[in-house]
Order: C-alpha cells, then structure tokens, then sequence
C-alpha cells in the first residue's frame, strides 16, 4: 500500500498578520508541494513494469530512455535519472510539459494498454529537471573546443535553440536570427504560460547565451538582412523558421472586425504575461473578458485559445469543429482539460458565414461524417437547411498553419520547396539541395509537435558539424 504524503502544518500568529507575508505563504506551499511531488514522482516510476519491449521509449521522437530514468527516479537516484534524461532531450523540462504524451509514451505505456492507468511519464520527467535546476544539477555550456567556424540559425524556436545547443557545444560559433523581441518560438509566444511558464524558456535561452550563441532579435530575414549576406557571412545555414502563416476563413462576413488569428490572439496573452503593454489588449481587441467567444478549429492551437479565454473571463466560450470528438486532431486530455474548465464544444459544426462588423455571430452549418478522406478520417458533410447562429463577440481562427513562401520572401529562388511550400530536406541528416543550407522542424514537416523539432534540431547540428569537419579534414590534406 502506498503511503500517504505527509502533510506539513504552519503556525499562523493571527495577532500578528502581517509576519505572514505573501511570500511566506508561497514558500510554505511550495515545501508542501516539493514534499508531495517528491513522494508522487518515486510513486508512479515505481509502477514501471520496465517490460522488455519499451514501447513508451519507441514511440517517444526522441527515444528517450524513459524505462531506465524510471528505474533511476524510484530508487531515489534523481541526479542520475536527470544526466540520463538530459542525454537524449535537449528541452526534458519543456517537454514533460507540452507534449501530448497521451499519444505518444504514455499512450503506448504497457500497463495503459493492460487497463491500469499509464505511468505519469511526462509529469516524472518535468519533476526530475525542475529538480535538477532546483538543486544546481543542470551544468553551464563548456564548448569543447574554440573552433573559426560560423553557423547562423534564422528561428529560434525549439528546433533552432536544440540545434545551436550542439554546436555551441563543439565551439562553433552560433548566430540565431528572429523576428520576435525574445528567443524561443511558439514556446514563448505561441503556447499558453498555463502549460509553459516562461521563465522555463528563458533560463534555457540563457545557458544558450551564456555559452556564447548571439542572438539577433526582432530581425526579418529579407528585410533588416538579405538570406544572400547571412549564406555570405557563415560556413552553414540552418533553416529553423517554423510555418506561422496561419489559414484563414473564408464566406460572408470573413473579414469583419473581431475575428482574429489564433497566434496573434496567443502572442498578445503571453506578451501580458511578460509584463508588456499590448495595446490590442488594452483596447479589447483581443481581451477576451466579458465577451462571448467562438473558436474556430480542433487541435491543440484551438484548445490553447479557449482555455486562454476561459483564464481572461470569458462570459462563454465555444469551440466549433467540424468533425466529431473521435476525428479530432488535437490531445484528447486538452479536450477534457477544457471541458472540465467551462468550455463548450460544438461538435460537427463548421462556419459558413459572419454576422456583424464587429462580429456579433456566427452562421453555422451542421455537418455529418461521410466516407473517409485520403488520410483515413472521414469527411464532413454539409447538412441542408440546419443552418442556425451562434452568438460572437469574438472569433478566433484556430485553423492551422501553413509556410510563409521564403523563395519569395528571400529571394532565393533556388531554396527548394514541395508543392505545400515546406521546404525539402534529407532524412536524418536535414541536409536541403542549397549548398551549405540545412532545414529543420514544422517548415520541412509541416505544423508539428515540438518533441518532432527538438529531434531534427539535434540531428542536423550533428549533420553541420559532419559537414565542417569533413571540410576541415579535407583541407589539412
């Protein structure tokens, strides 16, 4: 039987209050929870099975050795269970927070598939790094050599930064190019601080800089400098950009005021959380208190944003799919997450129009499930005549993102791209057609999971350092 957490009693001088300060009241729960997390975190890795096939660590992007970190953590070993964990996952802190392990390792988890409850994986392996950082395990950048050459990354979401992580390593010098004020992608402003609290992003940003990556922030490439001067000035480039094209909405009333990006929507909410002044928010164009709001889309970006509006006072919010809960392509745990927080969802509905300017509705058509598409899932079918509106004060497209045309954007008609605009890169070595051009994460393969990024970063910094010692061999010849 396992044993109870110990629960820690304070003393409280209610004569004398103001001893009792906010921060002390943090600090005391922040004791308890440790205590607690601690005792939770030896639980579950103990109910490892550490079974002989470990389709958890084979269905994790990253093969993290997850059954042996385990192992580690139930025995107490925590210092170990980190260095291990730390091995394989550049980010192990960010992805025991975002990633959709319901998919993935925990979804694949023996003892999930024998009817027990999964082992908490991702909550074990955010548990062991926030306690390594806690304790001073997580040690500062060493580059293992001073070497002349230069690589320059253009993103500097988890792709970019796992990348610069390798090769700052080996002594390369890194230089990271962003459009945004601050490092980290959609980890900083694309993902809600409710999953992914910033500081989290940002102390990794700094062991990056501290080691020597530069980073050159709010900088359009193709603007502010040619993609030609960045090739000019570096040995390697890697692609890193990401795709935040976001796809839109179409039919009566599309444009009106009130209807927005997701990702602009998001940006706003964690810029605020940062401390800035966001003047779209002041003026509750993207302010979601008080106000009615429909969220248009079903995957992960969508249940970001209605749980978002949910935390700023939302007097409702719903979400429009147009499929059913099955064939939804977002975490069914961020499903329930939302439900369990107020949010409606209005399953097999799909927009047809707009009501207003500003928006004050949405003209919603019912839909049916038909025969199955390209990809397996069935295609939505419009119902005649069940069109009805659904009140809107406002929309957020959550549809998707697609790649910005960079050929264009560049003016590098040689960079090559698929006729979906991603760019394309080998297998496993990320290597593109463009001499010396490396590509990594959501623009090669599309809208994807961080864990994927992460995974691609890693191994194409491993590809440009291949490529930079194979010159430097060839010239000590």
């Amino acid at each position: 039987m396992a044993k109870q957490p110990m629960l820690k009693f304070v003393s409280v001088d209610r004569d004398m209050p103001s001893k009792r300060t906010a921060e002390t009241r943090k600090e005391d729960f922040n004791e308890i929870y440790a205590e607690f997390a601690a005792q939770k975190a030896e639980e579950q890795a103990s109910r490892c099975s550490q079974c002989g096939v470990p389709y958890c660590q084979s269905h994790c992007p990253l093969h993290n050795n997850i059954p042996d970190w385990l192992r580690m953590t139930a025995t107490g070993r925590l210092k170990e269970a980190y260095a291990l964990s730390q091995s394989t996952n550049t980010f192990p802190e960010i992805c025991g927070r975002i990633c959709p392990q319901d998919r993935l390792c925990e979804g694949n988890c023996v003892i999930e598939q024998s009817g027990h409850g999964t082992v908490t994986i991702g909550a074990v392996e955010k548990y062991i790094t926030d306690t390594a950082w806690e304790n001073g395990w997580v040690e500062d950048i060493t580059p293992v050599a001073d070497r002349s050459e230069k690589v320059a990354i253009i993103g500097a979401g988890p792709g970019g930064l796992a990348a610069a992580d390798v090769l700052v390593r080996a002594g390369v010098k890194v230089t990271v190019y962003d459009r945004h004020d601050r490092a980290g992608g959609l980890l900083t402003y694309g993902i809600p601080g409710f999953k992914l609290e910033k500081d989290v992003v940002m102390r990794r940003v700094k062991l990056l800089e501290d080691a020597g990556v530069e980073f050159v922030l709010n900088c359009n490439v193709g603007g502010d400098i040619t993609f030609q001067d960045i090739r000019a000035q570096n040995d390697a480039v890697l692609l890193a950009t990401g795709v935040y094209k976001g796809r839109d909405l179409s039919g009566p009333g599309a444009g009106a005021q009130g209807i927005v990006p997701a990702l602009d929507y998001l940006t706003c909410s964690n810029k605020l959380s940062f401390g800035d002044t966001v003047p779209e928010f002041e003026s509750g164009a993207l302010n979601a208190e008080g106000k009615n709001i429909v969220v248009i889309g079903g995957g992960d970006t969508a249940m970001d944003c209605v749980r978002t509006a949910i935390r700023q006072g939302a007097k409702s919010v719903k979400c429009l799919y147009r499929r059913d809960r099955a064939n939804m392509p977002g975490s069914q745990r961020e499903t329930q997450n939302a439900e369990e927080e107020g949010v409606e969802f209005v399953w097999l509905s799909a927009p047809k129009g707009f009501s207003g300017n500003p928006v004050n509705g949405v003209i919603v058509q019912k839909m049916r499930l038909g025969a199955p598409d390209a990809s397996g899932r069935r295609s939505p079918e419009v119902i005649e005549s069940s069109d009805y509106t659904e009140e809107a004060d406002l929309v957020i497209k959550a549809l998707g993102f697609e790649p910005e045309d960079l050929p264009t954007l560049w003016g590098e008609k040689d960079l090559p791209v698929t006729r979906w605009g991603t760019v394309k890169a080998a297998f496993g070595t990320h290597k593109t057609d463009l001499d010396g051009v490396w590509a990594v994460g959501d623009i090669v393969r599309g809208a994807s999971l961080v864990v994927w990024a992460i995974r691609d970063g890693r191994e194409a910094g491993a590809s440009i350092l291949d490529s930079l010692n194979a010159r430097t061999a060839v010239a000590a010849e």
